[in-house]
């Protein structure tokens, strides 16, 4: 017996920097788990999720892009189809952090570059690694601003703070523009 395909079906990029923890919030979101072991994606991988969004099934399929730039090259063939992004960088007070917030725009002009302009969000994700009464968002609001993004989470894959809000907030984009 033959399937039938999901009126609702949108394939999600998950991109940023090796180490973000974009494997992590899809898991998170996706099977409510936190894995403490970082295990690097190679290429790609994808993960399937079906959710009900206003009484209708929507097939969600989200690409979880390798950060590392050894593995640049495959993004144009990775990106094709892709409905939205997420944009996931790190709040860690360390180069990491540092890095990850810098290379939000390259990787905004890498999806636009094979994808057109699609729905982009941002998670910045570790939250629970920093002080959030310090933390000062005018930069990353900036940035949301200026490059037309859907909005910024702040998220944990580790306590999943703000992760089902982030998520929902994509998914619920895409559904109303059917």
């Amino acid at each position: 017996m033959k399937e039938t395909p999901l009126k609702f079906t949108f394939k999600i990029t998950v991109i940023g920097d090796g180490r973000v923890g974009k494997t992590s919030l899809i898991k998170k979101y996706t099977k409510g788990k936190f894995q403490e072991d970082y295990i690097s994606t190679i290429g790609a991988q994808f993960s399937i999720y079906n959710e009900k969004i206003e009484g209708d099934e929507c097939k969600l399929v989200f690409w979880d892009i390798a950060g590392q730039d050894s593995f640049k090259f495959l993004h144009s063939s990775f990106y094709k189809e892709s409905r939205a992004a997420i944009i996931v960088y790190s709040l860690e007070e360390n180069k990491l952090g540092t890095d990850s917030f810098d290379h939000i725009t390259d990787w905004h002009d890498d999806i636009k570059q094979y994808c057109g302009k699609i729905p982009v969000i941002i998670f910045a994700n570790k939250v629970d690694l920093i002080d959030e009464n310090s933390y000062d968002s005018t930069k990353i609001k900036e940035l949301v601003k200026e490059r037309d993004f859907i909005d910024v989470y702040r998220t944990s894959a580790k306590t999943g703070q703000g992760v089902n809000e982030a998520f929902k907030k994509i998914i619920i984009e895409l559904h109303s523009k059917c």
